[in-house]
């Protein structure tokens, strides 16, 4: 299945209002019998209607497997997960932008999907780019652009979908610190204004805590919670503030634990 089928699967609903994500006892394995992969084992997690929740993990911990499963573009191998109803749209850290398609097109296509006119799509098109900084880059291909404005053009496809619950795989981690920073801004603006739900996965602690309301630790692999750590601090935040670095310097450290643990 692809993202812009899990997009029109997701909202085919009954118009409800959406509900928590739950995952319980969620596992997947890769292969069969003895030389099988364990990624996740028996994570559990309940994610409120317009929360902002982090992923944070080593490497191979299992943090984009797990919204792939979510996303329902992989089974899983035990357990279940319940979507609430919500519409769902990921981006993953790749672009995966259509080369024979402009910019302006790629952020078009799910509005198309959904029926959109052309008049509605191009102007909500050029509003989005305008969002995520690219104003005047409608007309360009993904290949005239650099990485970090094609990773931009696909933060606008992702919200150009109008899902409840985005799913966003590393989504900043190829671009500078000043765009990073002002992406988060604008990140944390549309959560607000459209009420989104939000699973972001990070391996920059800072990034976790300037955007979370929770942080999630996950363990080496197979990947399980270990750690919860709420966000207390009022938004909006500064990823450089005395009280994000005082807390990402704590699951830093814990975090460093669980890799000198698997190590040895």
């Amino acid at each position: 299945m692809s993202l812009l089928d899990a997009d029109v699967a997701g909202a085919a609903g009954s118009g409800k209002r959406p509900g928590p994500v739950r995952l319980d006892g969620v596992s997947k394995a890769y292969g069969r019998g003895r030389t099988a992969l364990l990624a996740l084992d028996r994570v559990s997690l309940d994610v409120r209607p317009g929360e902002f929740v982090c992923l944070l993990g080593a490497s191979g911990c299992g943090k984009s497997t797990l919204l792939s499963l979510v996303a329902g573009l992989d089974p899983v191998t035990g357990g279940s997960i319940d979507t609430g109803g919500h519409r769902v749209s990921m981006m993953f850290q790749e672009p995966a932008l259509f080369p024979w398609l402009t910019v302006a097109r790629n952020v078009e296509i799910a509005m198309r999907l959904r029926g959109v006119g052309r008049e509605e799509r191009r102007a909500s098109a050029a509003a989005l780019l305008e969002t995520v900084r690219l104003t005047g880059f409608g007309h360009k291909r993904p290949h005239e652009l650099s990485g970090g404005m094609r990773q931009r053009v696909a933060l606008a496809r992702a919200l150009a979908q109008d899902a409840d619950l985005l799913l966003m795989d590393e989504p900043f981690g190829a671009l500078d610190a000043m765009t990073r920073d002002i992406l988060h801004d604008e990140l944390e603006r549309i959560w607000r204004e459209r009420s989104l739900t939000v699973l972001f996965v990070t391996h920059n602690v800072r990034e976790a805590v300037r955007l979370g309301d929770r942080v999630i630790l996950l363990s080496s692999r197979p990947g399980r919670i270990i750690e919860e750590f709420g966000v207390d601090q009022p938004r909006p935040r500064r990823i450089d503030s005395t009280e994000v670095a005082g807390l990402a310097a704590t699951i830093t450290d814990r975090l460093r634990t669980e890799v000198s643990r698997h190590a040895q």
